[in-house]
């Protein structure tokens, strides 16, 4: 349990998420280890800050803050603003679906979609958070995590590991991920959507992985050379935002009118717009 007086307050925002919806405090006093008191008080600053909404009937459910929270996050940030131009480019070299995916605590959260000319729809919306262990864009990221952390995850649940194909043993997960990391790219088939083939690279921000930039192609058995040809545009997307103002944030200058942004990320920030084919 939390033990910070903080760390409580988020907890009880982290319950309503996990739920969707709670019928009242008495449903929230049965999870959590709080006095009703605090419980209120609790409930009453996240209310008054939009973060939780009454339902009525005593219940609560996210508030609308949180909508308003993420329409900005889609108007400003950065790495959304300078991907978007290069995900255009990858979904009109190779017709796909572009995805932009963050690390969250132990997830990876898509943030960004660009869809090209498809006939398929991405099961991995925006906003959705996945396993680290699953899919071409989540493995990129695991494998490039600190051999601690990644030791931490294996201890904790070395049944998943195996499922998911990373190998039986510690040595055997280690060994295999040093070989995404070498290789600098992954792909998968099938893992979530069948039919489909993902490709992904990692994005890196000071020296530690941010995130990834995936390719999902709609058709599986891609030839080596194709699938190493498309890898080679992620992989250059990716190293772009890795190394850009995007990684490093954009300190004094202005945010973009949010009005810019708010049809489905229309062309934003052209000036970064750039041929994704490597030297």
């Amino acid at each position: 349990m939390p033990e910070s007086s903080l760390e409580r307050m988020f907890s009880v925002l982290e319950l309503v998420d996990e739920k969707g919806h709670v019928s009242g405090m008495d449903e929230m006093l049965a999870v959590l280890p709080l006095t009703r008191s605090t419980l209120y008080r609790y409930v009453r600053v996240l209310t008054d800050f939009g973060l939780l909404a009454p339902t009525g009937g005593g219940g609560y459910a996210l508030g609308p803050r949180i909508i308003e929270l993420d329409y900005n996050i889609r108007a400003r940030d950065p790495l959304i603003l300078a991907s978007h131009p290069l995900m255009l480019e990858l979904t009109q070299a190779t017709p796909g679906i572009a995805l932009l995916l963050r690390r969250y605590r132990d997830k990876v959260l898509c943030v960004h979609q660009v869809h090209g000319a498809v006939g398929f729809v991405s099961t991995y919306e925006r906003g959705r958070a996945r396993s680290l262990l699953r899919g071409a864009a989540s493995r990129v990221i695991l494998a490039n995590m600190p051999t601690q952390k990644v030791s931490a995850l294996y201890a904790a649940d070395p049944a998943g590991f195996a499922e998911a194909g990373l190998g039986d043993t510690l040595r055997a997960v280690r060994a295999g991920l040093r070989a995404i990391r070498q290789r600098g790219w992954d792909s998968s088939q099938g893992q979530f959507k069948p039919g489909v083939t993902g490709i992904a690279a990692p994005i890196f921000s000071d020296g530690h992985v941010l995130g990834s930039l995936c390719l999902t192609v709609g058709r599986i058995g891609i030839a080596k050379a194709e699938e190493a040809e498309i890898a080679g545009r992620v992989t250059f997307c990716a190293q772009i935002l890795s190394t850009g103002p995007a990684a490093k944030g954009r300190a004094g200058s202005p945010p973009p009118s949010p009005a810019a942004v708010d049809a489905p990320m229309a062309e934003p920030q052209r000036e970064v717009r750039v041929r994704v084919y490597p030297a």
